[in-house]
C-alpha cells in the first residue's frame, strides 16, 4: 500500500518537475568581470549572480556588481569614482518547447553612486526566451524595462533595453556565461564569468 502510494505521488509530480524545459536550470551562482564603456565613460569591475527555483514555475534571483569609472566628461564630478548596483526580484518560467522557456522576471534595483553620494531606487521588468542547444550550449534573449525614481533633483530616468547571453556548459555543474545589455541610448554594459548550476 505504502509503495502503491509512493509510486502514484511521484507520478503526479512528474508533469510539475518537467515544468522547466530541459537543460535549463534555474539554480545557480556566478561571479563575473563586469565592463560598462560609454562616451566619456569607462568603468569596469566584478558582480555576482545567484537564482533559486522556489517552485516549477517561480524562482527568485539577485544580482550585485561594483564598478570603478573613469570620468572624461565629468559625469560622476570626479576624475575617478565607483557606483554599485544590485537588484532582487521575482522570475516565472513556463516550457514552450521541449529545450525551450518563456520567462518573464520583475525586480526591484538600487544604483549607489559614490560621487556625488546618491543613491537611487527604481524597478525592472523583462521578458524573453532561454533555450538549450542540447547539454553544453544555450542563449537567452530578453527585453525589459528600467524606471529608478528621481532624487535630489537629478532624474536618470527611464529606459528600454535588450539583453543577450549565452552559457557554455563544461560539465553539469559548471559553466561560462556571458552577457550584454544595451539600452535605447546605446549605452552598453557586458559581463563574463564562471556559473555553477545545480
Amino acid at each position: 500500500m505504502k509503495t502503491s502510494l509512493l509510486a502514484l505521488g511521484l507520478l503526479a509530480a512528474l508533469p510539475f518537475a518537467a515544468s522547466a524545459a530541459e537543460n535549463l536550470s534555474y539554480n545557480f551562482v556566478e561571479g563575473d568581470y563586469v565592463r560598462t564603456p560609454t562616451e566619456g565613460r569607462d568603468a569596469d569591475g566584478w558582480g555576482l549572480k545567484a537564482s533559486y527555483a522556489v517552485a516549477p514555475n517561480f524562482h527568485v534571483f539577485g544580482d550585485y556588481s561594483k564598478q570603478n569609472a573613469d570620468d572624461n566628461d565629468n559625469v560622476f564630478e570626479s576624475s575617478n569614482s565607483d557606483f554599485q548596483q544590485w537588484g532582487v526580484g521575482v522570475g516565472y518560467n513556463h516550457e514552450i518547447a521541449t529545450s525551450t522557456d518563456f520567462v518573464a522576471r520583475v525586480a526591484y534595483r538600487k544604483l549607489d553612486l559614490d560621487t556625488p553620494n546618491i543613491s537611487f531606487d527604481g524597478y525592472s521588468v523583462e521578458a524573453g526566451l532561454r533555450n538549450a542547444f542540447g547539454e553544453h550550449f544555450e542563449v537567452y534573449a530578453l527585453a525589459g524595462y528600467e524606471d529608478f525614481s528621481k532624487k535630489r533633483g537629478i532624474d536618470i530616468g527611464d529606459n528600454f533595453y535588450g539583453r543577450l547571453g549565452a552559457q557554455v556548459k563544461l560539465n553539469q555543474n559548471w559553466g561560462i556565461n556571458g552577457d550584454i545589455r544595451m539600452d535605447g541610448d546605446g549605452n552598453k554594459e557586458w559581463s563574463v564569468g564562471p556559473r555553477f548550476s545545480w
